[in-house]
């Protein structure tokens, strides 16, 4: 009995070694962004819509901003600086018009008795999330990052890491928004 005590004793405390010695972020498998070293996070598709964002000509995407628990947690805390193990991404996605959505905006304008400059007005304001253009992330490792505000950055394009010209711009980007940690990104509860 003590052996079998003892056994499974090693095999936690093994376990707990490798859980411990694993990467923060994404699998030991996967390719690391350069200069920061920061992988994909293992599930970060699930983690909770922290707010949406629509930028203009020439970009014309949507951004959807999701964050892990630690993010979640100081951002409804209205917590800053972030602590470390924040996680935030960022999936970026081509705007683009729904034709689909737009016969049924239209059929209901005309329902509504809206004339032709209107419906058409209506329409134009109408877009929704197209193909994906790339996905990033900003890690909070107050040390490993101290050059860099304490985030570590990476940008993804089809699973696979931008080169390190576009790693090079992510922290003079975010430089503007120091008063906010160096995140642009609001809660939009």
């Amino acid at each position: 009995m003590k052996r079998i005590a003892f056994l499974l004793v090693a095999v936690a405390a093994a376990a707990g070694a490798v859980a411990f010695t694993a990467p923060v972020v994404g699998h030991a498998d996967e390719e690391a962004a350069p200069i920061y070293g920061v992988k994909i996070p293992t599930g970060y598709r699930d983690w909770p819509a922290i707010s949406i964002a629509q930028v203009g000509a020439p970009i014309n995407d949507l951004r959807v901003k999701l964050g892990n628990d630690v993010a979640m947690k100081a951002f409804r805390d209205d917590k800053r600086p972030f602590p470390d193990g924040t996680v935030i991404a960022r999936l970026a996605y081509q705007q683009t018009t729904s034709e689909e959505n737009n016969k049924v905006f239209r059929a209901a304008a005309e329902k509504r008795g809206l004339h032709a400059e209107q419906i058409e007005k209506l329409l134009a304001g109408s877009t929704v999330a197209g193909d994906p253009t790339n996905v990033q992330f900003m890690v909070k490792d107050s040390k490993k990052y101290a050059a860099t505000g304490g985030w570590g950055f990476a940008q993804f394009t089809n699973g696979k890491p931008d080169g390190e010209d576009v790693h090079k711009t992510c922290f003079a980007c975010h430089a503007p928004a120091t008063d906010h940690d160096f995140v642009f990104t609001r809660y939009s509860p």
